[in-house]
């Protein structure tokens, strides 16, 4: 299922321009087109720092 661009940003409270809905909602279909091409494990990447080097436990 997916949501608009409007919704989102209602349920969060924010009520954009109409002028610049149009621009937000292209954007927003750029973005889950993008989404749908992720490989799930792709996206568990993680970086770790440790602060006095690197360990091996």
């Amino acid at each position: 299922m997916s949501l608009s661009v409007e919704k989102v940003l209602a349920a969060k409270g924010i009520s954009p321009k109409p002028e610049t809905l149009d621009e937000l909602e292209s954007k927003w279909a750029e973005i889950q087109a993008l989404r749908g091409k992720l490989s799930l494990s792709d996206e568990d990447i993680a970086l770790r720092n440790i602060p006095v080097g690197d360990h091996v436990v």
